[in-house]
């Protein structure tokens, strides 16, 4: 997957010491890689939408989702459990077990930081620079999970927009063709006013 500054440069910080709001930095080799700013922030839109869902009463919302195939067919799905779900699983998948001690008493069971460097045993140092760790990881993990990334979420919700297919008969042009014909410019003769 590769990065580009137009996905960027919305999520980056503008006070970032390391991208400068830009959201990409030039990592080993030369290769573009996207600044910690931008991963954490990926995560942390993730995250609310997951808290959003996961604090409903009921679920019950169902979404039609197009059928893979030729067919064309719908499928029905309950996308925000889904989407609770899949957070919840991906991120058990990729976290290791103290990451993911430190990920369940914080963000799944939402304790307080000091009830949580209490239960862990660790400084409160210790514990925030983990969770941006945290953050940072699943952040590139949401984005680039392959077949189907948690982020973007619209993508996620409505599936991948698509270009649009021109109609039968009609040819799709790379060229801008105007509404209507440009104006005939003026002609200035030398000794006469304009008019």
């Amino acid at each position: 997957m590769e990065w580009t500054r137009s996905e960027t440069v919305a999520l980056a910080l503008d006070n970032c010491t390391h991208c400068h709001g830009i959201g990409l930095r030039v990592g080993n080799g030369g290769k573009i890689n996207p600044c910690n700013c931008v991963l954490r922030s990926i995560f942390r839109a993730c995250y609310a939408r997951f808290r959003q869902y996961a604090n409903r009463e009921k679920f019950g919302i169902l979404s039609p989702d197009p059928a893979p195939g030729r067919d064309g067919g719908n499928m029905w799905g309950r996308k925000e459990e889904e989407y609770v779900a899949d957070f919840c699983l991906v991120s058990r998948r990729y976290l290791n077990e103290s990451e993911y001690k430190i990920f369940k008493y914080y963000f799944l069971l939402r304790a307080d930081w000091k009830l949580c460097c209490r239960k862990l045993n660790i400084d409160r140092g210790k514990f925030f620079h983990a969770v941006y760790r945290i953050e940072q990881k699943l952040g590139r993990i949401f984005r680039e999970l392959e077949p189907y990334p948690l982020y973007p979420l619209e993508e996620y919700f409505h599936g991948p927009w698509r270009k649009s297919t021109a109609l039968p008969g009609c040819e799709q042009r790379d060229t801008v063709v105007p509404f209507r014909k440009p104006a005939r410019p003026r002609i200035s003769i030398p000794g006469r006013k304009a008019a």
